[in-house]
């Protein structure tokens, strides 16, 4: 009995150690998350060993990690606009990869204080320097940037204010290859992505403002309950400011200059930053936009579903009634477009098309959409079409009527109850499919609601409201459908 205890008093204690030695492990590990796509200087793939990650976050972070006495920092990819959720879900410790410092991050969230400042600045082509000197000289032109960022929100404050158009795009790369194009009048962002687009293509094509629109800063974001740890991170970044260490990293990547080390005096000088308040509504103060935006949805869907359906009835006529090498031509067209990625077509006919005819973003989407599902309105009126029974287009041709007049009097009205069900499923479908038209820098519902959960760090309300006016736009077209049915629904 004695043994027996004793075995399980040291068995105890062994575990105890076990896992205490663990948790240890873990602590001395700094886990860290941002976005390798936002690439150089923040955070990029090594060319030398793309296993690893480099920039002056990933080396800011190193920093931290040296500062709190970890073993190491350890990367972890999240998507960038996704930084503030995962951090709150502990995905990873800390966030960093040119986080901005907003008041509503700062009210959600444990935010350090500023360790870089950043211009927004303007790029323009280079005959429009000399017109354009700031955002009241673009009113009704058109002005591209990254969303769900400061510079996004100085751009929805202008186009309210001054009339300009803001559009709001998925990565910092089509913005100025846009500009270039001329499909955008200009671009507003970081000088420090502006600098990097102007090196990547040759130093020519835009050029950028010297009088910045606005300062901001980065900052690191950790959930709210690890305040403590973001303290002591505060600390180790005033330490880092003041040895010279945070400079060295920025001068490593070429983005020191004079406005870092005014940022670093304020920052040893004052004490942490206190939180900013948000507004209490912040939901009453995107209806607007979500309203705005749930009305893009609508017109491109409606527009896109008229286009499918006249497309669609060209089509399946075709493969019913046309000769041989129409029908080999239409069946092509049909299987290309449906065994090819929605995605894949919108990006063809925006950007690879760009070369002959430069569509605008809203006509693309409408053509991308209705061309897609025209492929699949062909098929459903094709098989509504054939199920006709064949008795009933003899009839009709004993009894003399043209192949026109069968169409129209006996086989049109029967298909059209055939098709009346799937046509609506597809309806729904591409109303929810609409939301892929935001890569092509359309704001429409789910775009508009991806900014706003960004902006307020959830999607619980965001995503809420969204699922709201989907279900508002989707259930009284079904249920029309339904009505349809049960009235044309043949006697028994």
């Amino acid at each position: 009995m004695i043994a027996a205890r004793t075995f399980g008093v040291t068995g105890l204690a062994l575990c105890l150690s076990t896992s205490l030695g663990a948790q240890s492990a873990i602590r001395r590990e700094l886990v860290w998350g941002g976005d390798a796509e936002g690439g150089a200087p923040f955070v990029e793939a090594d060319p030398a060993n793309p296993s690893r990650v480099r920039g002056f976050d990933v080396e800011v972070a190193e920093r931290i990690a040296r500062g709190l006495g970890r073993r190491a920092a350890r990367f972890v990819q999240v998507q960038w606009s996704s930084i503030d959720q995962s951090v709150e879900r502990g995905d990873f410790t800390l966030g960093l990869s040119g986080v901005e410092d907003t008041p509503v991050r700062r009210a959600r969230h444990a935010v350090t204080i500023p360790y870089f400042e950043f211009r927004e600045v303007l790029a323009v082509r280079p005959g429009d320097a000399g017109r354009i000197h700031g955002l009241d000289d673009l009113r009704g032109r058109r002005v591209a940037t990254l969303g769900a960022t400061i510079a996004y929100d100085l751009l929805v404050a202008a186009r309210d204010s001054m009339g300009l158009i803001a559009l709001s795009y998925d990565d910092d790369v089509h913005p100025y290859a846009d500009l270039i194009a001329g499909r955008v009048d200009a671009v507003l962002l970081d000088h420090i992505i502006a600098q990097r687009a102007l090196r990547r293509g040759g130093g020519t094509g835009f050029v950028i403002l010297a009088q910045p629109v606005a300062l901001a800063h980065y900052v690191g974001v950790f959930a709210r309950a690890d305040s403590l740890l973001r303290d002591s991170v505060d600390a180790v970044l005033r330490g880092a400011m003041r040895d010279g260490s945070l400079e060295q990293i920025f001068r490593r990547w070429d983005v020191w200059d004079q406005s870092q080390g005014t940022l670093f005096e304020r920052a040893v000088r004052a004490n942490a930053a206190p939180a900013g308040t948000a507004a209490a509504s912040h939901a009453l103060a995107y209806l607007p936009s979500l309203a705005r935006a749930a009305g893009v949805t609508a017109l491109v869907s409606m527009l896109s579903m008229l286009l499918a359906v006249i497309v669609g009835l060209a089509l399946a006529s075709a493969r019913v009634y046309g000769p041989g090498c129409i029908r080999v031509a239409t069946t092509v067209y049909v299987e290309v477009i449906r065994g090819t990625p929605l995605l894949l077509q919108l990006f063809v006919i925006y950007y690879g098309l760009a070369g002959v005819v430069r569509l605008p973003a809203f006509l693309a989407a409408i053509l991308a959409l209705g061309l897609n599902y025209a492929a699949y309105e062909a098929e459903i009126y094709r098989g509504a079409l054939e199920a006709v029974p064949r008795s009933q287009l003899e009839a009709a041709r004993t009894l003399g009527l043209s192949e026109l007049q069968i169409l129209r009097l006996v086989r049109g009205p029967q298909a059209l109850r055939f098709a009346l069900a799937p046509m609506t499923n597809d309806f729904v479908a591409l109303l929810k499919d609409s939301a892929l038209v935001s890569v092509i820098t359309v704001v429409e519902l789910t775009k508009q609601t991806a900014i706003y959960a960004t902006n307020v760090g959830s999607w619980v309300v965001p995503g809420l409201l969204c699922a709201a006016v989907y279900l508002a736009m989707s259930l009284p077209l079904a249920r029309l459908a339904r009505r349809l049915e049960r009235r044309w629904r043949p006697a028994t």
